[in-house]
């Protein structure tokens, strides 16, 4: 009989340990649910946004194009235009050859670079920042290369970065740096 009575009670107390754990799990799992989620508007205020940028400069010409982009982006605008006299002839000993923007024929051609990076405020309005970076030849200069004299490209480069606020409403701002370049960014929603 002693035999018995355990078994009994082995599976009672199995049939309970089951029981217990069934009914903790019950309890524990929705307090380890996720809150729900609150929708508190319909769509972003941020955007898409149309950025007109327009380049003026003597060193590095005029360019102006337009792009989309939506806040926390950046973009990348660059031109590159023949000088007034036409490219330059640049050898490939010329100092920092790799980095001077060349055109199909290997003659150097002005390039100017506008990055645009917004965030737009819940108020619709935008902080901007703006860097510039432009290279240009401006008449030729002798250089010794390997013990020979070749003739490169005088390279003019301007680089700044500025920052700006802004509405998204179309009016136009524009930046004079300091070499004189003026940009012009409007942003239309």
């Amino acid at each position: 009989m002693p035999c018995r009575s355990s078994r009994h009670t082995r599976r009672r107390h199995a049939a309970l340990v089951q029981f217990v754990l069934a009914a903790s799990c019950a309890i524990a799992l929705p307090a380890l649910a996720a809150t729900p989620i609150t929708v508190t508007s319909k769509a972003a205020t941020d955007g898409p946004i149309r950025y007109t940028v327009r380049v003026a400069s003597k060193a590095f010409g005029d360019a102006q194009e337009t792009r989309t982009l939506r806040s926390g982006d950046t973009d990348d605008f660059t031109w590159r235009t023949t000088p007034p006299g036409g490219a330059v002839a640049t050898p490939q000993g010329c100092p920092d050859y790799a980095s001077l923007p060349l055109d199909a024929n290997g003659a150097m051609v002005r390039q100017t670079q506008v990055r645009l990076a917004p965030i737009v405020a819940s108020n619709g309005t935008a902080t901007v920042q703006v860097s510039f970076r432009a290279q240009a030849p401006h008449g030729t200069q002798s250089v010794s290369s390997n013990g020979a004299s070749i003739t490169c490209p005088a390279v003019v480069a301007h680089s700044e970065v500025a920052h700006l606020t802004m509405p998204t409403n179309g009016t136009a701002k524009t930046l004079k740096l300091s070499d004189g370049t003026q940009i012009t960014i409007s942003a239309q929603r």
